[in-house]
């Protein structure tokens, strides 16, 4: 089977810079030592990381906050660059990395659904057919067409999902956007995670809930302390986890 994703020895620093204790001064009198003050240290978010996902796989990544699992969908969706190593993607992406990303918030939920929307690849008569079905999934009646400056962190995800439900991605990758949502709309976005497994789309998935992971994962990458600790079959990996983590 063709390999959608693909990590070969992935390795993400991201610079810290400090405060100079002597200020100006230090600038001016020591620049050298001063520039190494400042551009010395990195935070290691993965070190090494490779892995394999083929086409149609629905895949979890796992672990503590810090561990890496944000930074690895971001270098899937092309936001960010890898330090060292390489990372290959085949295929359309879709994706929801964070609350009301590629929002405005003095744009109402309408707009924001035609911005997000064309963000996402789909044409202005696309929008047009679809606004409607978008509008009426997101549940979010009279305020769609307030300004989501107003709006809830769970009104933001609803938003943010309605509009996925409506493009045709190869790779779908969503992270911890349905821990906000309220029970009910939480069903309705696991129904379409799974309506989109059916149809052969590959599914990268970042969640706490080892329940939502259970109903749509059939693997698991867990990640711990940066580095890949476990990759297999979803019910033994969970188990493990929560068994590391008791």
């Amino acid at each position: 089977m063709a390999i959608a994703i693909e990590f070969d020895k992935v390795t993400k620093r991201y610079p810290l810079y400090h405060h100079i204790g002597s200020g100006i001064k230090e600038l001016i009198f020591n620049p050298k030592r001063a520039l190494s003050l400042l551009s010395g240290r990195s935070y290691l978010a993965i070190e090494d990381i490779s892995f394999q996902i083929k086409k149609g796989e629905s895949v979890a990544l796992i672990g503590r906050n810090g561990a890496g699992k944000s930074t690895s969908l971001g270098l899937v969706a092309g936001v960010i660059k890898p330090s060292e190593g390489k990372v290959n993607v085949t295929g359309r992406v879709a994706s929801m990395l964070e609350l009301g990303g590629g929002f405005h918030p003095e744009l109402t939920g309408r707009e924001n659904i035609r911005l997000n929307a064309t963000l996402l690849g789909l044409r202005k008569k696309e929008i047009n057919a679809k606004i409607n079905e978008i509008i009426e999934f997101s549940e979010l009646g009279e305020f769609i067409d307030e300004p989501i400056r107003v709006y809830s962190s769970g009104m933001l995800a609803k938003l943010g999902f309605s509009v996925i439900t409506q493009v045709d991605p190869e790779i779908l990758i969503i992270d911890e956007v349905l821990a906000v949502g309220d029970i009910s709309f939480q069903k309705k976005c696991i129904d379409v995670i799974n309506e989109f497994k059916k149809k052969g789309v590959t599914i990268l998935f970042v969640s706490h809930s080892m329940g939502d992971i259970s109903k749509v994962c059939d693997k698991v990458i867990w990640i711990e302390n940066h580095k890949i600790r476990r990759i297999g079959e979803s019910t033994q990996v969970i188990q493990e986890y929560k068994e590391f983590m008791s």
